[in-house]
Order: C-alpha cells, then structure tokens, then sequence
C-alpha cells in the first residue's frame, strides 16, 4: 500500500475518534483506541442483514452507500438485487477484507471453494486459492494488505488467517476468545450452547451457567475499565454511553443484557451470531449440501451463490469518511445509507456535517437506518431542527426491527425515511 494512502488512511480515523487532548485520560484511551483499530475488528460484521433489508425497502433501482466494516453484510444486500452499492471504512483492514470477498465471488471456481475459503476460513488450500485465482485479481493496495506482515500474525502474511481460522482473530475474535477463557475460569465453557435444541434449554443454560459470570469480581472490575472493550470496536465515547444508559449504570450489567437476548431470544438454529459468540465459528452442517443447511449469512448460502457472484460488479468498496464521501455525491442520487453505530463516535458538528450530506444527496423516501449503543435515537437536540424536519423518525418500526436483530449488541435500531 502507497504510504500517502496509509497516512490518509490514519488521519481519518483520528479524526472520527480523537475527541480529547493527547495529555488527558480520555484522550490517551482514545489513542489507544485507534491503535487498536487500525488492524483487523470485525472478520464478521454484528448487525443482521435481514433485519437491515426489511428497513431499508431495497429494489433493482436502489443506489445505496453503507459503512463497509467485515463486508459481510455489503454482500448480502447483493442478495435484494439493488443497482449500486458504495461501501466506506475508516479501517484498512475492513477495505481489504471487502475487496478480496467481491474478487472471490467473481473468481473462485464453485460455491464449495467460496464457503471453504470465507465459512470455514481455516484450511491451507485457502491460500493456494488465493493464490491460484485472486492475487491476479485484486488492486495493488489490497494485495499489499494480505501479503503484508504484523506482529498480530506473529511476522506471518496476514491471508494465512484464512487458514488459521479467520473468525478465532481481529480484535473482534480476540475479545470473544478472552470471553471463552473467563468463562473457562469459572467452570464454565460456552459452546455447550450450540448443543441446545430447544428455546427453553438456551434459557436454562445462560440463567444456570452464564448469567452468574457477571457477578464475579473479576469480570466486573474488567468490564469496568474501557480498554475491555476495544475488542468489540467500542470507542471511549460509546462506552460512556451505554454506561450512561444503563439503569445500574455498570457495564458487566449492559454486557448481561445484551447476551441475554443472543442467548435466549433466538433459536440457535437460526441464528448465525449466536454460533459465532458461543461456538466461535459458524455451525459444521452449513456447508453440506445434503444435511440440515446451519444458520450462515445471507452470502454465505449456496441458494444465493450465483446471483452475489453476478452482482458482485456493482459493489465498491472505498477506504473514506462517510461525509467526506458524500460531498463528491451529486444532489438526490440516493435511496439508502447504512450508518451502523458511527453516530455514537461523532460530536455534534460532525453529526450536522452528516445529515447536511444525507439529506442533499437523499431522494424522496430514501431510507437511513443505523444502531445505537443506548436504546432511544441520538438525533432529536443534536442535529438541527432544520435537517431532522426534512426526514420522519419511523418509531414503531424502528422497535420491532429491532427486536429481530439477531446480532443482540445493540440497545436501538433506527430507521428515518427523507419526506423530500
């Protein structure tokens, strides 16, 4: 990757985090912070795409632009068959990762090769694949990225996480890992989970097993220092407000909510965030073409193969600012943004500076949607009444999609539909 590239690459990402001075506290987290995200996050991304397809109304005329992060839900939404997608990251690491998923759509031989190299992530012959059928495929900057070499990859080519289980790494991995060995601590081991067949024998296990973790003195005091949870991608300020918003106003009790509903709100057998929170991959049936099909995301499933790898040419996937972006978008082009949770980053001025960009480029009934950390809307008192009048807060919906979030991280889902 060209250093002028990486430079730019690292002044935005302290732009959306630094909110502090260098010398206070709360600036050296968010420092820290950005240290910590200027690798690989998210190997999967934590919100569910059918939750965000049912929001956001897509159609073969649709133009959208959403935050790239683990690409796997840019994928999916080739799934609803819209004409454009633009996909923007702050983090190198989630623009490589989305542009080598794009190459082997349109690359790799089979759905076999495809689900091996992305649903599985830990064979060797990933790497010959990569090498065989994408290398030749892919920009300089992105081949440069997986042939690069960290010390978080102990000096080896970062495309060998495809065989060393992808999913067990990132910060993301990372934290569900330490998660794993807490709990191991206690006597307890989550991906007994996954072995649960019933509703009722999930609430069984995390009332018996796993609720009584958060009482512990070890896992309170952790989940009481920020830097616990970087591994999520929960900067400094989002942590203060979910801490905020908490009635006990403590984290490890947040955290127990929040597993709650992955645990017991959703069957695990069709439920793909669960698998990967408790069993640490996606479940083993879900490549088998003659056994039960296990939960996977919408692009992972071999229904959906063939017309991903056809559409694949209309994704972009672009190492950018969300607002910066948008400022070389023309007027009334687009019909969806997906923010996820960067609100929660952004200080007013750039919240106004987003929504003066979304409502410029928006047409007539585009749709925004994006999560929160803390249950009700950021908006309202944030962003002008000028701006926010010109869109319609679809609360009722917002709720219910919601709670059919299957990814559970979240305290809000929102959704917001331009009135023109």
């Amino acid at each position: 990757m060209a250093q002028s590239t990486l430079t730019a690459s690292k002044k935005r990402l302290k732009n959306a985090v630094h909110r502090s001075e260098a010398t206070s506290k709360d600036g050296f987290l968010e420092r820290l912070f950005t240290f910590a995200f200027k690798g690989l996050v998210y190997p999967q991304i934590w919100e569910d795409p059918d939750v965000d397809m049912r929001a956001l109304r897509l159609t073969p005329d649709s133009r959208m632009i959403t935050i790239a992060s683990g690409g796997c839900n840019v994928m999916s939404y080739l799934t609803a068959n819209p004409a454009e997608i633009t996909a923007v990251d702050l983090n190198r690491a989630h623009v490589a990762l989305g542009r080598l998923k794009l190459a082997a759509a349109k690359h790799l031989p089979n759905y076999e090769v495809f689900y091996r190299f992305f649903g599985e992530a830990d064979e060797k012959a990933n790497v010959a694949a990569y090498q065989r059928f994408l290398k030749d495929k892919l920009d300089p900057e992105t081949v440069a990225y997986w042939e690069g070499r960290d010390m978080a990859n102990w000096g080896r080519k970062r495309i060998t996480l495809f065989s060393r289980d992808l999913y067990h790494h990132g910060l993301l991995g990372y934290c569900i890992g330490a998660g794993h060995l807490v709990a191991r601590l206690y006597g307890i081991d989550p991906k007994h989970m996954v072995k649960t067949r019933s509703l009722e024998e999930q609430r069984t296990f995390f009332d018996t097993a796993l609720a009584p973790l958060f009482d512990k003195r070890l896992v309170r005091w952790a989940t009481s220092k920020k830097m616990s949870l970087y591994g999520l991608g929960i900067p400094p300020a989002q942590y203060d407000a979910l801490v905020s918003a908490s009635a006990e106003r403590d984290m490890s009790a947040v955290l127990r909510q929040r597993l709650e509903k992955l645990a017991c709100d959703f069957s695990m057998q069709d439920n793909y965030f669960a698998w990967q929170a408790f069993g640490r991959g996606y479940a083993p049936s879900g490549q088998d073409s003659t056994g039960p099909a296990g939960p996977l995301p919408p692009y992972l499933k071999r229904e959906h193969f063939e017309e991903i790898r056809q559409r694949a040419g209309r994704v972009r996937v672009l190492n950018r600012n969300f607002t910066e972006h948008l400022q070389s978008v023309q007027d009334n082009t687009l019909d969806a943004y997906v923010l996820l949770d960067a609100q929660d980053w952004m200080t007013d001025h750039q919240l106004n500076a987003l929504w003066t960009e979304i409502t410029r480029t928006a047409l007539s009934g585009a749709r925004v949607i994006f999560r929160t950390a803390a249950e009700p809307t950021l908006l309202p008192g944030r962003v002008s009444d000028q701006i926010l009048n010109r869109w319609t807060y679809e609360e009722e919906e917002s709720l219910e999609l919601g709670r059919q979030d299957r990814s559970s991280i979240y305290g809000g889902f929102h959704l917001y539909v331009f009135n023109g």
